[in-house]
């Protein structure tokens, strides 16, 4: 495996296939990197917790020496870190880098710079030295990735047909593109909703998972997919039927439902996110209301009209509208009654003529900003305020939109990407620096029920936090952090200061590699939900070829610890009971480790 990158999600994607999936991998980093220190992720093979420790300091230690060694050079420069990743340092992943990093002998290659054209210009490379490579490509840009990805499959399939035989062959040369931003926002934007709840929406199925206590019945075992720490105890991922038992009362976190998206509206309302404008948002409230009350004026008047005079309904209709706009002749041989009405109609009628210049003038100024940024409604509460609109902030935007949750965004950046798609989903923003006294006011922070902070700052972030925590101290507080050390240390730290407040930190990166890792492997990773500080895994497998699952019950495609079968994918009936068979595809709940056995 060869894994090319300039920042954390390229060591934390190496560091993954080597410790998890115990493969052979070879970094590519620019020299400037070399000193950064490897992310920790779970080592299957640790004996003990001191053992884990010593290799840590070991790893640390290790880079620490080699990145003092010298300068950087300008060509490339190879290493080894002590987890047994080799490191390849090069500015560019020229051609002349990606061969002596061994792409013409790799089984996968992920190329995670963050410029989306650097990675597209090293997969055309990539795959001319090596046709029968799989390719794992880190775009922003959907639309694009979707056509480089059917370009780069079909220079594959056309090198196939070719019959050359070579390194590689056999292997399977497909091509996934990957978004870190479309990979996390979903699990940020859950967490910002209901703080503990978790959604992994596949082809047909929507699952959703929730903290709570566990109830102690039989049955619980089979929907339980983690045991939480109970201050004595670690978690446990995926434990078994008697353990749960055991565990009544725990805090777990339980599957909830699992079922077809379409069915699921109760659960999850979805609104369409289209660029027209609803006919109600073009006039204020008090305008409504005036209109509808001369409305109400003018059917009264004419009701009045077909009582006194006994003409038909419709026809009273009628000359009361003529008299409102005064073109009807004045009642003059009418009864008392009829001259009555005439003069309260053209009453009505220039009562009628500000409102209608109001509306007009309304209407227009509406057009006129809809273009602009809007402004936090008075009274608005309830809400997600947001900060930061980059490409994390923007997906999570869309994410929270599509389940029809309000949102005020504060954005210091004035020309940030994420400002074209709050203007035409009609987000209100708050342009202006976080940190500067008076923006989170603005944002109505003291009436919001979650802050979801996604800038690229860290110590952005958590001043923002510290701050909304002395606005509200019961505020719901969801950060991304880079450093998961310090991830680590932020949340237990506002854990203990505010205890009945709930605190959440999250790593794009942690959340992002499990998805890169799988795709570099030939799965499918549908999504992570974080479980404390661990990461458990929903992906698609096929029975076909898995003697773990072929001829097995959903009940019994289970492993302790490691996996389990939950659902059918294609099928609404999700029975414990259905004998799983050749052709079937299910949903795998895993660990890292148990993901791996399933290979």
């Amino acid at each position: 495996m060869v894994v090319c990158g300039d920042d954390g999600l390229a060591h934390r994607l190496a560091a993954e296939l080597r410790g998890v999936y115990d493969e052979q991998v070879t970094l590519v980093v620019p020299p400037n990197r070399r000193t950064a220190r490897p992310p920790v992720v779970g080592r299957a093979r640790a004996a003990s917790a001191a053992l884990f420790d010593r290799m840590v300091s070991a790893a640390v230690g290790t880079v620490g020496r080699a990145g003092a060694a010298g300068q950087p050079t300008a060509g490339p420069a190879a290493g080894q870190r002590a987890d047994g990743v080799a490191v390849l340092e090069a500015a560019e992943p020229t051609e002349a880098v990606l061969a002596e990093a061994g792409v013409a002998r790799a089984a996968a290659l992920a190329l995670v710079y963050d410029d989306d054209e650097t990675n597209i210009r090293a997969a055309l490379t990539a795959r001319r030295l090596n046709p029968r490579l799989r390719l794992v490509l880190r775009l922003y840009n959907r639309r694009l990735g979707g056509h480089i990805e059917e370009l780069l499959d079909q220079a594959a399939a056309l090198a196939a047909g070719d019959g050359e035989a070579g390194p590689g062959a056999g292997l399977d040369a497909s091509t996934t593109v990957l978004s870190d931003a479309d990979t996390a926002a979903p699990a940020l934007a859950a967490t910002a909703v209901t703080g503990t709840s978790r959604v992994v929406q596949t082809e047909s199925l929507l699952l959703r998972a929730v903290e709570r206590p566990l109830p102690g019945d039989d049955g619980a075992g089979l929907s339980t997919l983690a045991l939480l720490s109970d201050g004595e105890q670690p978690p446990v991922l995926l434990p078994g039927d008697e353990e749960v038992r055991r565990a009544a009362g725990r805090q777990a976190v339980v599957l909830e439902h699992v079922s077809s998206p379409t069915d699921a509206e109760s659960a999850a309302p979805v609104r369409r996110l289209t660029g027209v404008m609803p006919l109600a948002s073009l006039f204020s409230r008090r305008l409504r209301w005036s209109l509808a009350g001369l409305a109400g004026c003018v059917i009264a008047l004419a009701v009045a009209l077909w009582l006194i005079t006994g003409i038909d309904l419709l026809r009273a209709c009628y000359i009361t509208l003529l008299d409102l706009f005064a073109i009807d002749d004045p009642a003059f041989k009418e009864p008392l009654g009829r001259q009555v009405l005439q003069l309260l109609s053209a009453l009505v009628g220039l009562l009628l003529l500000p409102v209608l210049l109001a509306a007009a003038l309304e209407a227009f100024g509406t057009f006129r900003t809809a273009s602009t940024l809007r402004r936090p409604p008075r009274g608005l509460s309830g809400h997600v305020v947001l900060l930061g609109l980059g490409k994390i902030g923007t997906r999570v935007l869309t994410r929270l939109r599509e389940l029809n949750v309000p949102v005020v965004c504060v954005e210091s950046d004035p020309e940030a990407r994420g400002l074209a798609t709050a203007r035409r989903l009609r987000v209100p923003v708050v342009l202006g620096d976080v940190t500067q006294e008076g923006v989170l006011e603005a944002a109505q922070i003291h009436r919001a029920r979650t802050l979801l902070a996604v800038t690229s700052a860290d110590t952005t972030n958590l001043e923002a936090a510290l701050y909304a925590r002395t606005v509200r101290p019961d505020l719901r507080v969801v950060l991304r952090l880079y450093d998961d050390d310090f991830a680590t240390a932020v949340y237990r730290t506002l854990r203990a200061a505010h205890p009945n407040a709930l605190t959440r930190s999250r790593s794009v990166t942690h959340l992002a590699a499990p998805a890169f890792a799988g795709a570099m492997l030939g799965r499918q990773v549908l999504g992570a939900i974080a479980v404390e500080r661990r990461v458990l895994l929903f992906a698609a497998v096929d029975v076909d070829g898995h003697p773990q699952l072929e001829g097995h019950t959903l009940r019994e495609a289970f492993h302790t610890g490691s996996w389990r079968a939950l659902a059918r994918l294609g099928h609404p009936d999700t029975s414990s009971g259905h004998v799983l068979e050749k052709g079937d595809r299910v949903v795998v709940a895993a660990t890292r480790t148990g993901l791996a056995e399933l290979r």
